[in-house]
């Protein structure tokens, strides 16, 4: 029947097998602190089509690889520490994030002009994020999440992926009109109102249940956190916004029902793995799958493209926080900074699949961004950790904590 799925009981085998490798593959060289979701990347397009041929993405990949995409946002809104960003790192952040948003206009400008790219709005926009997930497990292992620089980056994490679906949500998914900020106030009005529903109810009976399902088959916290998922995801598609905007907030609603405390612990565990144990990992796969490799390596400007953008990467997107930030860390934090406020990948990918597919981006321009972005993911947490720990302890100011504006 032609309405049926197609799809390939041998591709997804091989898919789940990348999928398994990948951690294991990053825990082998343990000097070069391989990202696993690059691995994710490179696995797939090692068994894609183009270079195997072992593998190639079919109905099924790219419907679980849709699924992948929501559950990443998902989990970026649902992990969110609000009490540690609260305040000046807030501020910073939003006032950073602008500040490269408006860089980036400027540098895309000139790039359309000199014929360089022929894609500028979409390219400004994915300049401007940042990728919190990644980021995350790095600065835990560093000892770095509840410092100042912690603090810092997790709020310029959280303002480089919000801010950026905001923007895609409106200007791509509803054509930029007058009438795509009427669906995204729509749609605020719509969480607002689940949000306040969600965390104001009373919910003794609710608790009770959740308490005894949580290890039994009943799973309700698990269920009711697929709901809030689905129900925005399906409220975004239908307004003609992005689904990432919906999986965003839906995990910033979860989040504000205490998703980070200790007693949801096991909660957050189940989540987290079937997000980044499934989902997310075929997402990523899925993407080395359908990258450009051809149109990479066939075209010396989409490859003289891919450093250019790596640079550009830092340049608006970290320089701007690390200014910003100067007054309120040492100096040998303002480098780290700006490497970590530009470390952007799946924002990346999220934001050139999305151009495109409508057409706004072209698939060499695409490839180079991803792939400057994989390089930004290897290259700038570890130079940020290297220029740490060799940099000067003089002069350090007070962590930035405190509330007020830039």
């Amino acid at each position: 029947m032609p309405d049926e799925m197609e799809f390939s009981s041998t591709t997804l085998l091989i898919v789940v097998l990348a999928a398994a490798l990948a951690p294991i593959i990053a825990d082998l060289p343990r000097r070069l602190a391989l990202q696993v979701v690059v691995l994710e990347i490179v696995l797939g397009i090692i068994i894609g089509p183009q270079v195997l041929d072992i593998a190639r993405p079919d109905d099924l990949i790219t419907v679980l690889s849709t699924f992948g995409l929501a559950a990443l946002f998902f989990m970026a809104g649902a992990e969110i520490d609000f009490a540690a960003i609260k305040g000046r790192p807030t501020a910073i952040a939003g006032v950073g994030w602008l500040a490269s948003m408006a860089l980036a206009l400027v540098v895309a400008a000139v790039l359309t002009r000199v014929d360089v790219i022929e894609d500028g709005p979409v390219v400004a926009v994915a300049l401007t994020t940042t990728t919190l997930g990644v980021l995350a497990p790095v600065l835990k292992d560093a000892g770095i999440l509840g410092s100042g620089l912690g603090a810092l980056t997790q709020a310029a994490g959280a303002m480089g992926e919000l801010a950026p679906i905001v923007v895609v949500s409106i200007f791509f998914a509803a054509s930029g009109s007058l009438m795509g900020g009427v669906l995204l106030t729509a749609f605020t009005l719509a969480t607002v109102v689940a949000a306040a529903i969600i965390t104001r109810v009373d919910a003794a009976r609710v608790t009770r249940l959740i308490a005894e399902t949580m290890h039994a088959s009943g799973q309700l916290a698990v269920r009711l956190c697929m709901l809030v998922l689905v129900a925005l995801v399906v409220l975004a598609n239908e307004l003609g916004l992005d689904i990432i905007l919906g999986a965003f907030a839906a995990g910033l609603i979860v989040n504000l029902t205490g998703f980070n405390g200790p007693t949801m612990e096991p909660l957050r565990v189940k989540i987290q793995g079937i997000a980044f144990g499934f989902f997310v990992p075929i997402f990523f796969i899925h993407t080395g799958m359908v990258f450009a490799l051809d149109s990479l390596l066939d075209d010396p400007v989409a490859l003289l493209e891919l450093p250019l953008f790596l640079v550009l990467f830092l340049a608006v997107r970290g320089i701007p926080t690390a200014l910003l930030a100067r007054r309120d860390l040492p100096r040998r934090d303002a480098a780290p900074l700006a490497l970590f406020s530009a470390t952007a990948l799946p924002m990346v990918v999220a934001i050139t699949e999305i151009g495109v597919t409508t057409g706004d981006m072209s698939r060499d321009t695409a490839a180079s961004m991803v792939g400057a972005g994989m390089l930004s993911v290897l290259i700038f947490p570890l130079l940020a950790l290297a220029l740490r720990s060799r940099g000067p302890t003089a002069g350090a100011s007070s962590a930035a904590t405190g509330d007020g504006a830039p």
